[in-house]
């Protein structure tokens, strides 16, 4: 059985910029897709990016040529480097992997197993 374990979240100005970290323990997770996922108060979970098993990435359209995801060599630590980070990225953020290829949806909450209890972000203007 899996875990991971988020940190490296907080509070940052309009502007800044973040990394987040994710601490995956208990299973092989090589050969499985990884994500970041975020919920703001009120709104569904978003996925923000995905990295899979050759570590490409893919990205959402809000964070794309902000926000870079990847991994150690070991690929069991997940990064989120989030720059120039705006009010709207101010949410509870996830990381999550999967145990299977999740095809055409790599961003899609239900292709992933195993998740976090999450890292708060929080962006003032």
């Amino acid at each position: 059985q899996g875990q991971l374990v988020e940190s490296g979240g907080g509070s940052v100005q309009s502007g800044g910029s973040l990394r987040l970290s994710c601490a995956a323990s208990g299973s092989t997770y090589s050969k499985y897709y990884m994500a970041w996922f975020r919920q703001a108060p009120g709104k569904e979970r978003e996925g923000v990016a995905a990295i899979d098993s050759v570590r490409r990435a893919t990205y959402a359209d809000s964070v794309e040529g902000r926000f870079t995801i990847s991994q150690d060599a070991s690929r069991n630590t997940l990064f989120l480097h989030m720059n120039n980070l705006d009010p709207a990225d101010t949410a509870m953020y996830y990381c999550a992997a999967a145990s299977g290829n999740p095809g055409s949806f790599p961003l899609h909450p239900r292709s992933y197993y195993y998740w976090g209890q999450g890292t708060q972000v929080t962006v003032s203007s």
